[in-house]
């Protein structure tokens, strides 16, 4: 696939979750016996920190409910691979954001407790690039919340991901769908994110392309919460996606890879119910609380695209925040994606599904 990722990696990405969630996750998927050390590695690193987790909820409990989350926060989303981790690191550039990072994502059960320590360890364990994409990343780069969450729960569409051979059914039951529970845990990471990363900031960013089917759980908590929609030709998307998510399955799946046709059949299906799922709950946004922002403006003038969200949603912190985001975008100039190119067949069967010539 281009990419030999590291076990270090795998530590990174998919390493610490807590035993009760592999338990379930156990009765929910159909890991396979070929993919044991994996297995192995996942459940060790999640045993080994367990003590230190209830330490760790024990020590911040008062702390998540004294702290007043921002009633506004931005959340961005859009199809995976349509520029929400560009967008989400050049709004994260700004010193007055705070977000999920990669040293809370880690291992949330003890990223207060032992942020000290995280940072250097994951200096020495994290690639320089991410192995998925290529793209850079560093301890401190932000991250979705997603990945955060999937270390306390099974409830998450990196279900899908642990358990290729059954995305569809996860992406319905995580995605589409939200539990009570999801809801709370979502909360509780939404404290801790402002917890960890939001001392002298003023606002609270999300990123997470499985939110645009989660607009009414979003606003039944927020219903002050700004909006960015990332679009992107369905085409472009979808078979970058279906890139990533092998890559992504060979890295901490459970199952074997389904074949890249299969993919595709199911990454057009996930996609066409995504946007269903949002445009079905469009109109619960308010005025001036929704910006759209296409791919294509976001790769050529990244710098006014992002002026015009300040400007839109009013925030105060564009002055000390241009700076920041103009080195990011002066860093990123240097990125250069991997060839998306998929088996022929596949190619052929997505563009049929695409009705595209």
């Amino acid at each position: 696939m281009g990419h030999r990722p590291s076990r270090s990696d795998l530590l990174v990405i998919a390493g610490f979750i807590r035993p009760r969630v592999l338990w379930r996750g156990l009765f929910v998927g159909r890991p396979f016996l070929s993919h044991w050390s994996s297995a192995v590695m996942i459940t060790l690193s999640g045993l080994m920190v367990e003590p230190l987790a209830w330490l760790q909820s024990l020590q911040i409990r008062r702390q998540l409910r004294a702290r007043q989350l921002p009633p506004d926060p931005i959340v961005v989303m859009g199809h995976w691979r349509s520029g929400t981790t560009y967008l989400h690191q050049l709004l994260a550039s700004d010193p007055a954001a705070a977000t999920v990072r990669n040293s809370l994502m880690v291992a949330p059960q003890v990223g207060v407790l032992l942020r000290p320590l995280i940072v250097p360890i994951l200096a020495r364990l994290m690639s320089a690039r991410r192995p998925i994409d290529a793209v850079a990343w560093e301890p401190k780069d932000p991250q979705e919340d997603e990945l955060c969450i999937a270390k306390l729960t099974i409830d998450t569409n990196m279900a899908g991901v642990a358990f290729p051979l059954d995305y569809l059914v996860h992406f319905r039951r995580s995605v589409l769908l939200t539990t009570r529970r999801f809801e709370r845990l979502w909360l509780y990471i939404t404290r801790l994110t402002w917890l960890h990363d939001g001392a002298g900031r003023s606002h609270l960013l999300i990123k997470n392309p499985a939110h645009t089917a989660r607009v009414p759980m979003v606003l039944k908590h927020f219903p002050k919460a700004r909006f960015i929609l990332l679009k992107r030709e369905p085409l472009d998307s979808i078979r970058s996606l279906v890139q990533v998510k092998q890559r992504m399955s060979g890295l901490v799946g459970l199952q074997p890879l389904p074949s890249e046709i299969t993919q595709v059949e199911e990454t057009v299906t996930a996609h066409r119910e995504l946007i269903q799922a949002f445009e079905a709950s469009r109109h619960l946004i308010p005025k001036g609380q929704l910006v759209e922002v296409a791919f294509s403006d976001l790769v050529r003038q990244p710098f006014q695209e992002v002026q015009k969200i300040y400007e839109t949603f009013g925030l105060q912190s564009w002055t000390t925040a241009q700076a920041p985001i103009r080195q990011r975008i002066e860093q990123s100039s240097t990125y250069r994606a991997d060839p998306v190119a998929l088996e022929p067949l596949a190619e052929q069967r997505l563009r049929v599904l695409l009705g595209v010539e």
